[in-house]
């Protein structure tokens, strides 16, 4: 068993079935990327697995509760957080102040600006924001507005925001896409060390193969909403069903 079990989920929209006896085991402490060619149903399966969407057959389960029907605090309190393909931040706000919303707000349930703002100078909550930010290598910019970041900073600062609530399985949409090579590899290694450091389960959507199968434990291919492939990555780059379906050469 593992800590994410997917069971025969199936989706449709009208009559398009995005999701198809869908079923995927995300082992503990594992990096588990789903790839996938545009349209294969990766962004579908990822809004199941955080509650977004709800499957019209099937289970979602995390370590033995279905995340179903949840609400996205629910979800969070779970311990499940997402890195969204394009960076959710307050553009407005600092660095500081953009990794303490979500710090503040698992302890007190929401985000009200009257209460939040008692709280900025509450020491364990500060040290655990200025802990992220050395993590990911930010603490310098912490008094940056988030809207000044470059890309790759913003993708970083969004990830901070969502280790600040001491996730055990973190979902990545496209964690690299649109960086240039070395903002990849530092996003890369990056994840390497979260990992080690917070043994943190991780699932991933990728198209670049090169961050695939520097990360990945495992990797399952989609193919138009249903699973194709599923195995270790030396075995993937080179199965004949991937090949054919959409993957060509790893980068």
């Amino acid at each position: 068993m593992g800590i994410l079990e997917v069971k025969g989920v199936n989706k449709r929209f009208g009559g398009l079935q995005a999701l198809g006896d869908v079923n995927l085991s995300v082992a503990e402490n594992s990096v588990h990327a789903i790839i996938g060619p545009n349209g294969a149903g990766k962004s579908t399966l990822l809004n199941c697995l955080v509650g977004k969407l709800i499957p019209d057959t099937g289970s979602v389960m995390f370590d033995g509760q279905s995340v179903l029907g949840r609400t996205p605090h629910e979800i969070n309190q779970m311990g499940i957080s997402r890195v969204f393909q394009t960076p959710e931040i307050f553009g407005d706000l600092t660095v500081f102040e953009n990794v303490m919303i979500p710090c503040f707000a698992r302890r007190d349930g929401a985000f009200r600006l009257h209460a939040f703002e008692t709280v900025m100078n509450e020491q364990s909550l500060v040290e655990q924001a200025e802990e992220i930010l050395t993590d990911m290598n930010m603490i310098d910019k912490r008094h940056m507005h988030s809207a000044s970041l470059s890309r790759g900073d913003k993708r970083r600062l969004e990830m901070a925001m969502c280790l600040v609530q001491e996730p055990r399985l973190l979902l990545l949409d496209e964690p690299t896409a649109g960086m240039a090579r070395a903002d990849t590899n530092n996003t890369i290694d990056l994840l390497r060390e979260i990992k080690e450091k917070r043994d943190i389960t991780m699932a991933i959507i990728e198209h670049d193969m090169h961050v695939v199968f520097s990360l990945a434990d495992r990797i399952t291919v989609l193919a138009q909403g249903t699973p194709l492939v599923e195995d270790i990555p030396e075995k993937i780059k080179g199965h004949p069903k991937v090949q054919e379906a959409y993957l060509g050469q790893a980068q």
